[in-house]
């Protein structure tokens, strides 16, 4: 069975359409007319839409998968800071190391053996996502249960969400993955993370995101990065086009040298942040006069269509007139055609004129509107309209005309009326054996 044919476009649908793909530069017309056809042929909110999935933010007609975004940790310019735990120091600390050691160990091993023999009986519930926002703002709420509301301002959405964010405003963004049970963690919570400095200084210069491991969101997030102990945070930023993971830190780190350690991978990495920017901007200020000079062919693209509409109703009007004029001709022609067989039918039906010895007629001497002089001969016994019709039958008398008697000055009746349907005769009119009448023209 043949697709069925998708309908023609029209002209302003075509020219959004030719825009469209020309601010997007997209080479494909089906994914120019889909994504214009998705958002109404708005193209307008066409366009920010497709800018926004460049800039890495979700389309609002396509939702974001649900998986975190890729990013590339295996950047060997990763800058990576490792803090070992100290050694026991002096007779008593290293007794007390080595009679915990066996106990540590043990309990480590039967741990990890418990956690691979669970694996087979029950798969990771971790490994399932549902609800990626959920295990963040419950991780913040059991941080603030246990550490209190002095800490820095958590990012209350998804890692795909903060990447996006991070990616969108050029800023770089710190991980940090929660390990419930490793034996710093508590310690870097209170004396590190919770402190005035390193609250202020995260607040002031990075995006801030953290999750538990024990969460399915901070589990998936442990996946992609690849933590090797706890405390672990990453640094991420947008390095060639890439959120890229430019900065790594494990271990228990004080609050000074955390700060350092920071500073750092910030200054090694601001010219990447500075060339993103500065590329950004040019290409927005590229997007700005790309979009002045559409919408200046726009501005000069609707000048000559009403130039255009101008011209084809003053054809159309000019069209109309000739029209007009031609029919009214047309129409004239066929009045005076009408006329003239009217008046050659009233001259053939017209009776005979009597003979000038004949005691029963008339005569009558017209004057036309031209001045022109005709006489007749008519019998007092005929009607008036016979005198009407022979004087319609002339080609000099117009249409429409009344006869006048001049001595009286009278309008003889020589057509029907509803008062009197049969008009009289010469002699009912009171003519005389010789009459003078002149003809007068009747305004239509």
């Amino acid at each position: 069975m043949a697709a069925p044919e998708e309908p023609e476009l029209s002209q302003a649908q075509t020219e959004k359409l030719l825009q469209f793909q020309d601010l997007t530069g997209l080479e494909s017309m089906d994914q120019c007319r889909r994504t214009l056809e998705q958002h109404n042929w708005n193209i307008e909110a066409a366009v920010q839409d497709r800018l926004n999935e460049q800039e890495g933010v979700p389309s609002v007609f396509n939702p974001p998968p649900s998986r975190p975004l890729q990013v590339n940790t295996a950047d060997h310019r990763v800058y990576s800071y490792i803090v070992s735990r100290p050694q026991p120091r002096g007779l008593l600390g290293w007794s007390y190391y080595l009679i915990m050691l066996p106990f540590r160990f043990t309990y480590y091993t039967l741990l990890d053996i418990f956690r691979f023999a669970l694996r087979f009986i029950r798969p990771d519930p971790r490994g399932r996502v549902t609800d990626p926002v959920g295990d963040v703002v419950s991780f913040i709420q059991g941080f603030e249960e246990k550490y209190g509301r002095s800490h820095p301002v958590f990012y209350q959405g998804t890692y795909s969400q903060a990447l996006n964010d991070a990616k969108r405003e050029l800023r770089y963004l710190l991980v940090y993955l929660h390990g419930d049970d490793h034996q710093d963690t508590d310690e870097f919570c209170r004396s590190t993370l919770c402190t005035e400095e390193v609250i202020t200084f995260l607040n002031t210069q990075m995006l801030f995101w953290a999750c538990s491991t024990s969460k399915p969101e901070g589990y998936r997030v442990s996946q992609a990065l690849r933590e090797n102990t706890y405390p672990f945070l990453a640094m991420i930023m947008l390095k060639d086009r890439r959120m890229t993971v430019v900065g790594r830190l494990e271990g228990l780190i004080q609050p000074e040298d955390f700060i350092n350690q920071l500073t750092f991978i910030m200054d090694a990495n601001q010219t990447y942040l500075m060339s993103e920017r500065l590329e950004r901007e040019e290409r927005n200020q590229t997007q700005v006069l790309r979009q002045q000079q559409d919408e200046a062919y726009l501005v000069s693209l609707r000048a000559d269509q009403e130039k255009e509409r101008k011209k084809r109703e003053e054809l159309e009007q000019r069209r109309q007139e000739e029209e007009k004029v031609r029919q009214s001709a047309l129409a004239e022609e066929r009045r005076r055609r009408n006329l003239e067989e009217e008046k050659e039918r009233k001259s053939e039906c017209l009776p005979l004129e009597p003979p000038a010895d004949d005691p029963e007629s008339v005569k009558i001497v017209f004057k036309l509107p031209n001045d022109t002089r005709v006489e007749r001969r008519f019998l007092f016994g005929q009607s008036l309209t016979v005198i009407h019709d022979f004087l319609f039958s002339l080609k000099e008398t117009p249409e429409k005309f009344q006869i006048v008697t001049n001595f009286p000055r009278r309008v003889l009746p020589c057509l029907p009326t509803e008062e009197q349907p049969n008009p009289p005769s010469l002699k009912e009119a009171g003519l005389s054996r010789s009459e003078c009448c002149s003809i007068e023209l009747i305004s239509c």
